[in-house]
């Protein structure tokens, strides 16, 4: 076993293993290594620089004593994979299904995960995008607080866990997007300091210290981040990354480091005979983002499309303030569904500013949308998902709009449960000030901060999925409702379609109502609790949310709060 790593201002590095420290020799670039033949598989060990530590491998792949324990040996060719007939996933026409492994089941491994898997077949999803699995402080954290960025949650189940997750995903014909954090560590536990320039002493985001992507040292902490991204896509055979928070990397070089990771991900997919997808979660409307590398853009194959989601969920829930302001109002989600955002180069009211630019151009299909997701529902202090009309009503649009849709675990069947903010700091200050945080981060948003508290373990018991309510009929019906509205979207090519100069929309802010139109098949809401005649021209109903839906010579007639799709 051959130990390398990277601590170029260090004057003297060892390696502490098997009960003994052994000097490093350096090497070009600020790199140290050395031979220890009789390291093997699972074999603790930590660095010592100068004296000091010793610390975990910067590029640890195991941590399985947690973050402030050793690191060990983990040989990826010891895992046996089944999935050799997987080519991979377009996310082209796909639809994603976003989950977080500690709460998606009681059990919160990824070993009960597989055995749910089923569902998510009969749901017909495509991809399951899986929230960040690094190792945290505490037993329980979304994952954004996430150190040790090449090692796997030992509580979710170690690296063996995520790979049997993902084999059997393969095996029944779903990808896996696994979710990144590039742009902070997390605030405990992240011993990359004593290592070298990793970050450049001021605070990046709200989050955290920002990465030293442009300062001097900067090749090889561009590195780190690349070499993980690749390590994920190539040894955990995961089919596309989803990069958190891309606005707040901080980087001045003439090549951006999302361009050059889509680059080299580019290059990776030709050598492994595979599509890789790098969706990129980004608040600066910037169709740059999604514009190829030839054209001069960055390069990801899709970004997330926040305005999408403000718009449905102002429509099905009369919610306006904080980000929502802008979004009331049915001219504001035709707009949407027809040009991608609303936010194109006009006025932010919750910015104060002019923000975004024209998506004119941009094929629907790299703008994933969603009517809920972590951030959405988490982000509320009680975490509360919406209610079951405004799902059958903004599903029903979502799913038959030209994005690629997205949905939260749980929302397929209006999940009673919250998915409430929670984390486990060891460090007392840390886990005492977590509630005091968080409000502070959400002032302005238009809430009364009244949060249970984050470090409380019944905030994360609370926020678990009951499988249990599948047996009641009212979650059972929507599940179904969710089910045919999938399956209707991979029938009809119209709906699929991401070409957004095929689509177009018109409202009746009075009454209350919305026609979208997808080729020859129209999408018609009713948001009002009256109900509505639309003078539409139909000759069949193909899918409706509420009986009784009928087509006379006057056209459409739907109730209230209701949903049809039809064709002429």
């Amino acid at each position: 076993m051959i130990f390398e790593v990277w601590a170029p201002k260090a004057t003297a590095v060892e390696v502490d293993v098997l009960d003994g420290r052994r000097p490093m020799f350096p090497r070009e670039g600020g790199w140290w290594a050395v031979e220890v033949p009789e390291a093997t598989h699972g074999t603790r060990y930590g660095y010592v620089l100068d004296g000091d530590g010793p610390y975990p491998d910067p590029r640890t792949r195991r941590q399985p004593e947690g973050i402030f324990g050793p690191s060990a040996v983990y040989e990826d060719a010891r895992f046996t994979w089944a999935d050799d007939e997987w080519t991979g996933r377009d996310l082209r026409g796909s639809v994603i299904y976003e989950m977080h492994v500690g709460t998606f089941t009681p059990e919160g491994t990824f070993e009960a995960a597989i055995d749910r898997i089923e569902h998510l077949v009969e749901l017909c999803v495509d991809f399951v995008e899986v929230m960040p699995v690094a190792p945290v402080p505490g037993g329980r954290n979304w994952g954004y607080d996430g150190v040790d960025l090449y090692a796997v949650n030992e509580t979710y189940g170690g690296p063996d866990g995520l790979k049997s997750f993902v084999d059997a995903c393969h095996r029944n014909g779903i990808g896996v997007i696994l979710d990144v954090v590039y742009n902070h560590l997390g605030p405990s536990g992240n011993f990359l300091h004593p290592f070298g320039p990793y970050f450049t002493g001021f605070s990046g985001s709200y989050w955290g210290e920002a990465v030293n992507l442009d300062g001097p040292g900067s090749d090889e902490v561009r590195r780190y981040f690349i070499d993980n991204a690749l390590q994920w896509l190539r040894d955990y055979h995961i089919d596309g990354l989803r990069l958190d928070a891309v606005h707040a990397l901080h980087d001045k070089r003439a090549t951006h480091l999302l361009a050059e990771l889509s680059a080299e991900v580019d290059a990776l997919a030709c050598a492994l005979g595979r599509p890789l997808s790098l969706i990129a979660e980004s608040d600066l409307n910037d169709p740059r983002m999604v514009r190829s590398l030839d054209a001069g853009g960055l390069g990801m194959t899709a970004q997330w499309n926040d305005d999408v989601h403000h718009a449905l969920h102002t429509a099905v829930s009369g919610e306006s303030h904080g980000y929502y302001e802008d979004f009331t109002g049915l001219r504001a989600l035709a707009k949407v569904l027809t040009r991608g955002v609303l936010h194109d180069g006009g006025h932010s009211t919750f910015r104060g500013r002019r923000h975004g630019a024209s998506f004119e151009g941009v094929a629907g299909h790299r703008l994933v949308a969603c009517l809920q997701n972590h951030d959405q529902i988490g982000n509320r202090p009680m975490g509360d998902r919406l209610p079951m009309t405004a799902l059958k009503l903004g599903a029903g649009l979502l799913l038959t709009s030209p994005f690629t849709p997205m949905l939260f675990m749980g929302e397929e069947w209006g999940a009673a449960t919250p998915f409430l903010f929670f984390s486990d700091h060891v460090e007392p200050q840390l886990r005492e000030s977590e509630d005091e945080r968080r409000r502070i981060e959400f002032e302005g948003f238009g809430y009364t901060w009244d949060a249970p508290h984050p470090s409380d373990e019944k905030t994360f018991q609370k926020s678990k999925l009951d499988w249990g309510e599948l047996k009641d009929e009212d979650h059972w019906s929507l599940l179904c409702w969710y089910r045919d509205l999938i399956a209707l979207r991979k029938a009809l090519p119209e709906l699929s379609d991401p070409r957004l100069d095929r689509v177009s929309a018109e409202v009746d802010p009075d009454g209350k109502w919305l026609v979208m139109w997808r080729g020859s098949l129209a999408v018609a809401v009713n948001f009002g609790t009256e109900s509505v005649t639309l003078p539409l021209e139909v000759g069949s109903v193909l899918l409706a949310s509420d009986e009784p839906v009928s087509v006379s010579a006057e056209g459409l007639w739907l109730p209230g709060q209701a949903l049809a799709i039809c064709r002429p």
